[in-house]
Order: C-alpha cells, then sequence, then structure tokens
C-alpha cells in the first residue's frame, strides 16, 4: 500500500505537487507529514488536500486554510 495526497484549490482542482510526489507506507505517516507541512503547501497555492491509498480516495477534502 501507498499513501499520496492530493492536492487541490478551493474549487477542487488539483494543484501539481510543488515538491514531487511524496509517497507514505502508512496513513499515519502521511497524517504525521501532512500536520508538519501544510502551512508551507498552503503559502504554495494548496488550499485543500485528499488523502489517497493507492490511488483510492480515504478521505477530504480537508481544508488547510484555520
Amino acid at each position: 500500500m501507498v499513501w499520496t495526497w492530493r492536492y487541490e484549490k478551493l474549487d477542487g482542482s488539483v494543484v501539481p505537487a510543488p515538491n514531487g510526489v511524496e509517497e507514505f507506507p502508512t496513513q499515519g505517516d502521511a497524517e504525521t507529514w501532512i500536520g508538519e507541512t501544510w502551512k508551507e503547501l498552503l503559502a504554495d497555492g494548496v488550499d485543500q488536500v485528499v488523502l489517497l491509498e493507492d490511488g483510492e480516495k480515504i478521505y477530504g477534502p480537508m481544508s488547510l486554510h484555520q
């Protein structure tokens, strides 16, 4: 299993990954990473994220705005 994030604008349009696609071995690793980098992603123009497992949506969109 591979966990990834899809980056989106508020309207749901996909934003290219600012630093390339990050892949994680577990959901917990993916969630920890987003918790540590969400401010940088927001500054790079990402408004919300969707968590994917092997390309299938697990949850989201989750806003990066407070």
